[in-house]
């Protein structure tokens, strides 16, 4: 009897416990099942234009309850290669076109989450005070990244020192895509970072807008022609790895970026030669 008893109390509080444990285990689903939304999340960007607009962004975020470290790095690559390896969440730094084609490159997959601003490319020159004094043979010093090449070509030939292939899109454009060359215009390829440093050295030097920014210079001001910011497929933007689109935190970033304070520092500090996109 005393057995009988003993063996039913057993049982019953054996099933006792896997009630409450199928009953925790629901609990903890219900009240743990999303992670936690992110109160920290690190930027990166290029120094530069770049690294102070994140800094101001930075304090519109913190306003939110979002803490943004902004990390800098010294060229494009670096900071693309840190986002795809998962040691910064989201960067700032770049147009679409080089993004598609670092992915192309580097089987990666990033993705652009937000559009910010414009940041035209422009020719500078310390030698020549106007496109029409540049000389026939002049150097010209373009970027070496493939994209922001296309864009240096594209607009050597809008000024009709160079003919370009037909049919071949501005993102994709090399040098071996010029079929003609009448003004007969030396081109050297350098770093985009380079090439405020070869000023001294060229006739002519298109110049990314947050290198030439850090140089001192200003698009509007300061060079012999602009790129035109009508249609371009040049917008800047905000990149994240596939699949982390939707993070809060990173939603809030962009809200944080594209928000009237950030319109409102671009427009004052840079004077158009950054033109937001919101």
């Amino acid at each position: 009897m005393q057995r009988r008893t003993l063996i039913g109390s057993t049982l019953s509080i054996l099933f006792a416990s896997a009630l409450l444990a199928g009953c925790g285990d629901k609990a903890g689903d219900a009240a743990g099942g999303a992670a936690p939304e992110k109160k920290e999340i690190t930027l990166g960007v290029t120094a530069g234009s770049s690294e102070e607009i994140a800094e101001q962004v930075a304090i519109v975020a913190a306003k939110k309850g979002l803490t943004i470290h902004v990390k800098t790095f010294g060229d494009y690559i670096a900071v693309d290669t840190a986002l795809a390896q998962g040691d910064i969440d989201l960067n700032a730094f770049q147009h679409e076109p080089y993004l598609v084609n670092f992915n192309s490159k580097n089987n990666t997959d990033l993705v652009a989450i937000a559009k910010t601003y414009l940041a035209p490319i422009a020719g500078y020159s310390k030698r020549w005070k106007s496109v029409n004094e540049v000389p026939d043979g002049a150097t010209v010093t373009v970027p070496n990244d493939p994209t922001n090449e296309g864009r240096a070509l594209y607009e050597l030939s809008r000024l009709g020192w160079i003919k370009l292939k037909e049919g071949v899109s501005t993102t994709k454009l090399t040098p071996n895509d010029i079929v003609a060359n009448p003004k007969g215009i030396k081109l050297v390829e350098l770093e985009a970072a380079l090439l405020p440093r070869s000023l001294d050295d060229t006739d002519v030097a298109i110049i990314n807008a947050g290198y030439a920014i850090s140089a001192g210079l200003n698009s509007q001001k300061d060079s012999i022609f602009v790129e035109s910011t009508e249609t371009s497929p040049y917008v800047n933007i905000i990149a994240a790895r596939k699949g982390t689109e939707k993070d809060p935190a990173y939603l809030k970033a962009v809200e944080s970026f594209r928000s009237p304070e950030i319109k409102a520092f671009i427009e004052k500090t840079y004077k158009g030669s950054i033109v937001p996109s919101w």
